[in-house]
């Protein structure tokens, strides 16, 4: 599903280049869930950023399925996220003056899809989550980890076999995070591959392999039983 090999990538302030990832190498099988690890500064979003296609690679190739994501110009990666990747912030990220069914129809509207086909898999994606009842209440209306799961059935409105989550459960409390760690636990089994930032160690462990960074580089990469 994934295959970074020797990727590094630096920023560049003035004249001060600051190395943000050293020579990662990477592989990522369809149907896994991983949790990426590390200090603050360590690499972790910049490594969730690449898989996802919103940075570019400044050396080494990424393999995205059949596609080399390092190769491809700045139209064909809007066609990559748009159809292999769903992404889940911390902070939602919803429109606050539409409602749920109208934030989870969003990547379609910008795909073009007819509007009776939107509304059709709007509803699937808020039933996969369990918030159907709740698609024409606005954001502010909803609870925080009611909005969360709106924002992960907009991630998965174009049935994406890639899942990427940066810090998912971070504006969350313990009990509501838990259960949207039991969402991906379930996207997950019905074959949604992930990969997921976060700093807590309870949110890791819904994961079945967690990959450490330190100062960019990988440094440790492990299967939890």
């Amino acid at each position: 599903m994934i295959l970074l090999e020797q990727v590094q990538k630096t920023y560049h302030i003035g004249d001060l280049a600051i190395p943000a990832l050293r020579n990662i190498d990477l592989r990522i099988e369809r149907g896994e869930f991983v949790a990426i690890r590390g200090a603050s500064g360590s690499g972790k979003t910049t490594l969730l950023n690449l898989v996802g296609c919103l940075d570019a690679i400044e050396q080494g190739s990424y393999r995205l399925a059949d596609t080399r994501v390092d190769q491809a110009d700045d139209d064909q990666l809007a066609a990559i996220r748009n159809k292999h990747i769903g992404f889940v912030f911390q902070l939602f990220n919803l429109i606050p003056r539409i409602n749920a069914l109208r934030n989870v129809e969003l990547p379609m509207i910008y795909a073009g899809i007819p509007p009776e086909e939107r509304r059709r898999r709007a509803l699937k994606a808020l039933q996969r989550v369990e918030l159907e009842d709740r698609g024409l209440h606005n954001p502010r209306q909803l609870s925080g980890g009611q909005q969360q799961r709106v924002a992960i059935a907009r991630a998965l409105v174009n049935d994406p076999p890639l899942l990427v989550a940066d810090e998912p459960t971070g504006s969350l409390d313990s009990k509501t995070g838990q259960e949207i760690m039991k969402v991906f636990e379930n996207l997950n089994q019905s074959g949604v591959t992930i990969v997921m930032v976060t700093h807590e160690a309870e949110v890791a462990a819904y994961a079945q392999r967690t990959v450490w960074l330190r100062d960019g580089a990988i440094v440790s990469d492990r299967v939890d039983q």
